[in-house]
């Protein structure tokens, strides 16, 4: 067994600055070389701690605020503009950095980006679908409207 820090919330395991035990080969596989974990030292409690002021620090205040951000997150499309080919493929990626810039531009609200969901790659033109993490228990599930960069 490996013991990690979360550097991100992953499913089912944990959210960013918690201490977590997982087998030696997810942590080396998956955790570790998608950026997602570090691994736990004596001194790593330190930045345990520094995620876990970061986290508070973006953490809605309360319940109703949380509720109030969803409900503008999923009342209009997230717009995303990205450079594309012919036909409708992009030069790249839809990032959730991407999606967090897009609803500051959009005047919606700060949303921390590593609570973003996005089930597959968005790699071509038109409306996807993500969820967002707002709070505790409040996750708003919202539409990302990519189009082409003129």
């Amino acid at each position: 067994m490996a013991k990690v820090i979360l550097t991100h919330e992953v499913s089912g395991l944990g959210q960013a600055g918690d201490v977590v035990e997982v087998k030696d080969g997810y942590a080396r596989n998956y955790l570790l070389p998608q950026g997602y974990a570090t691994e736990w030292t004596r001194g790593g409690q330190k930045q345990v701690d520094q995620i876990r002021q970061a986290r508070e620090a973006k953490a809605v205040a309360s319940h109703d605020e949380a509720v109030a951000l969803k409900d503008k997150l999923e009342a209009q499309p997230i717009r995303v503009t990205a450079k594309s080919g012919k036909e409708g493929r992009l030069f790249g990626s839809i990032t959730r950095s991407d999606i967090e810039a897009a609803v500051a531009a959009q005047g919606l609200g700060a949303v921390d980006s590593r609570r973003i969901d996005i089930p597959h790659a968005i790699k071509t033109l038109g409306d996807h679908q993500a969820t967002v993490g707002i709070g505790e228990g409040v996750v708003a599930g919202v539409t990302i409207q990519v189009v082409a960069d003129k």
